[in-house]
């Protein structure tokens, strides 16, 4: 099947958050409360997914106030924190949200992504995934995680759906 005809079945963007969402830098205060950085066009991106009526869910291995605090502000419908492994958590999305591997887009970038990426209709990777998951990814993205890879990605979803407008 042409990546074109995958991206058109997509109904839910799902991700990871470290090294998808975020540079993947792991930074504490001099509080000890963690710190994540997170860029603002990935951000408008998941925004107007939604908007478009795509259903959006974040699935990672970890989880801090910082993502809580990104996921709400982003109104993400789903999110699965402390998620290990994290294919328990892609089965559960499925059912919450009634659809078919084949309807799903996965974004992730390193190891604990593999098993995800293999089952979704279109698996899509940062340009800095690791190796193994970019094996198995429809998609690399030509930007790095954190760094608007996630933009890159849902734009170009959204305009294979005819769905990415000016406003």
């Amino acid at each position: 099947m042409t990546i074109l005809k995958k991206i058109k079945k997509i109904k839910v963007i799902a991700m990871d958050v470290d090294g998808v969402l975020t540079d993947g830098r792991i930074v504490y205060d001099g509080n000890g409360q963690e710190l994540k950085f997170f860029d603002v066009q990935d951000g408008y991106a998941v925004s107007r997914a939604r908007k478009e009526g795509l259903k959006t869910a974040v699935i990672s291995a970890r989880g801090c106030a910082a993502v809580k605090a990104r996921t709400k502000d982003l109104k993400i419908d789903e999110v699965y924190l402390d998620a290990y492994p994290k294919i328990s958590a892609y089965e559960k999305m499925l059912k919450t949200f009634q659809v078919t591997d084949e309807e799903v887009c996965f974004i992730g970038d390193d190891l604990p992504d593999h098993a995800i990426l293999s089952r979704v209709g279109f698996a899509a990777v940062p340009q800095n995934a690791a190796s193994e998951v970019k094996r198995v990814a429809d998609y690399v993205a030509k930007r790095k995680g954190g760094r608007g890879a996630v933009r890159e990605i849902v734009e170009k979803i959204l305009k294979t759906q005819q769905k990415w407008k000016v406003e």
